[in-house]
């Protein structure tokens, strides 16, 4: 808390004039207006000269519009002097004029240092006539406010007032004055709040970054009805951006440890029910994966991807990573058994004379399962957690060969997985081990040519020179010999289909250079060397 000193107000101080505000039946401010601080500053700032023919301004604030329960009592507007501590006029009757002539002479001598500048009187709030107490804040640049208060209203509400109101007895002064306040303005609102009887209504019209500024002062003061109509408030109002969010939760934690009941603003993010993250992703995907409708089904896909990616590196613990994989192979083996069921269904020789109601939900399943494969794979492979996936499709071979056996039409979908594991292992994002490759290929490659010529023209998402080098560069990690074996395949296939191919030839080249050109294991004659 700021440096409390306890002084005596003199009888001789030049007297201060009140600036209108809101003011309650007590006669007491409730919400000062923060022009009223931005302006005084302005006045105070040596670089803002006055011109000299000016009369002096009066300052003047619109008072707030109170509710019908607080009557507001006849105030008179007057003009804030700015009166050095350190001086004591001759005269309590002196006129403002030679006062301007002062201000207008300091301001033209050299700027002095802010840690030089006299402490200024800048404005006072309250009503002198009814007030016992006087509070004077000292803040930033010389920056100072009186406020006439009751003492008794500040020992019914706050702790800080009440402890030092009990040290000044003995003292017999009837003036606190603190230092070095950081937030004046704020202060000033909070003391005010301490005459109002609805504090909720006062602070319903404040955002949330000032209702966060005043909890602040409300702890420091031990103000605890200031800081329960806060919670409350922070409680009900919505928190808008990411930002604010945080500054109100690092606020409510602060009082966690003081005793303050703060568990109603922090349910909002924090949950008391223990529920293990597996079951909620599980749910999550599960809802996601049955979605019968397509658009809101391919936005959620993209919504939980995105937000799997940005959590991905922020896993609060070892066994995250462990649990969220896990849960995404489960479901990627219901739609592995899943999707052999629909490609046997589909396959059976009376299925095509069934009408078409009821063919077409077997082969938009087919689809929707193929889709939701691609969506997990996606995932996995930006969890580096796909090296599995890999394995598991290259050993479908059952699924391959009922493969040819449907329509390109209804069977293209799952040629997408084909091409999206052999751009991840080309990109390095997943590295399945040599076995799992050669399968893979051995099992996917020639479904995947057969299908080319649909996927270039049928499916949008298809990047066919990104597909090439991802072929390519998985054939080129295999042995010498299985590059071979598999481009001079793929040669036949190309020389036969052409543009209804993968284009393999930078593949082709790599291999023809490490096998012509140039070998790079030679005994010492022109031969291959190989170790059996």
């Amino acid at each position: 808390m700021a440096e409390i000193r306890l002084t005596r107000v003199e009888q001789g101080q030049t007297k201060i004039r009140n600036v209108p505000i809101a003011v309650t039946p007590e006669g007491f401010w409730c919400c000062p207006s923060p022009v009223v601080f931005q302006k005084t500053l302005k006045t105070q700032n040596p670089l803002n000269k006055p011109k000299p023919s000016s009369p002096p301004h009066k300052t003047t604030v619109q008072r707030k519009h109170n509710p019908m329960t607080e009557r507001k009592p006849p105030f008179t507007p007057s003009r804030s002097a700015l009166i050095s501590d350190g001086q004591r006029p001759l005269n309590p009757e002196t006129t403002d004029a030679p006062a301007l002539s002062a201000s207008v002479a300091a301001e033209r001598a050299p700027k002095p240092k802010i840690e030089t500048l006299p402490r200024k009187v800048a404005i006072e709030f309250g009503e002198p006539g009814t007030s016992d107490m006087k509070v004077i804040l000292l803040g930033k640049q010389g920056f100072c406010v009186k406020l006439s208060v009751h003492k008794n209203v500040l020992v019914e509400h706050c702790s800080f007032f009440a402890d030092k109101l009990s040290e000044q007895q003995q003292s017999g002064s009837s003036s606190l004055e603190i230092d070095d306040c950081e937030d004046v303005e704020i202060y000033v609102e909070t003391v005010g709040l301490m005459y109002c009887k609805e504090m909720r209504q006062r602070l319903i019209k404040q955002s949330v970054s000032r209702v966060l500024r005043i909890l602040k002062v409300a702890e420091q003061l031990g103000f605890n009805s200031c800081i329960h109509s806060c919670l409350e408030y922070l409680e009900a109002v919505p928190w808008v951006g990411e930002e604010e969010e945080e500054k109100v939760v690092s606020s409510v934690l602060r009082l966690q440890g003081e005793g303050i009941g703060v568990a109603p603003v922090l349910k909002r993010v924090s949950s008391e029910i223990s529920r293990p993250p597996k079951d909620t992703l599980c749910q999550i995907i599960e809802l996601v994966l049955k979605s019968n409708d397509e658009r809101s089904r391919r936005d959620m896909k993209s919504v939980v991807l995105k937000l799997l990616r940005e959590n991905s590196g922020l896993l609060s613990y070892a066994r995250s990573a462990d649990i969220c994989n896990e849960t995404i192979y489960s479901s990627c083996k219901s739609c592995f058994d899943s999707l052999l069921s629909l490609f046997k269904q589909a396959t059976e020789p009376e299925f095509s004379d069934k009408p078409m109601d009821i063919k077409e939900p077997v082969l938009k399943q087919i689809a929707l399962e193929s889709d939701n494969l691609s969506w997990l794979l996606e995932i996995l492979a930006d969890r580096q957690a796909a090296d599995e996936f890999a394995l598991t499709w290259a050993s479908q071979q059952e699924l391959a060969a009922l493969h040819g056996k449907l329509s390109i039409v209804s069977r293209y979908h799952i040629s997408c997985i084909t091409a999206r594991l052999f751009v991840g292992i080309g990109r390095g994002e997943l590295l399945p081990s040599k076995d799992t490759r050669q399968l893979l290929l051995q099992t996917w490659l020639q479904p995947l040519i057969n299908d080319y010529s649909w996927l270039q023209h049928g499916c949008r998402s298809f990047d066919r020179k990104v597909v090439e080098e991802g072929i390519g560069r998985t054939i080129l990690t295999l042995p010498l010999e299985d590059q071979q074996s598999i481009l001079l395949s793929w040669l036949g296939s190309f020389l036969k289909a052409g543009d209804n191919c993968p284009n393999l030839q930078r593949a082709f080249e790599v291999w023809w250079r490490r096998t012509f050109v140039r070998p790079y294991v030679e005994p010492q004659g022109n031969s291959f060397q190989s170790d059996k």
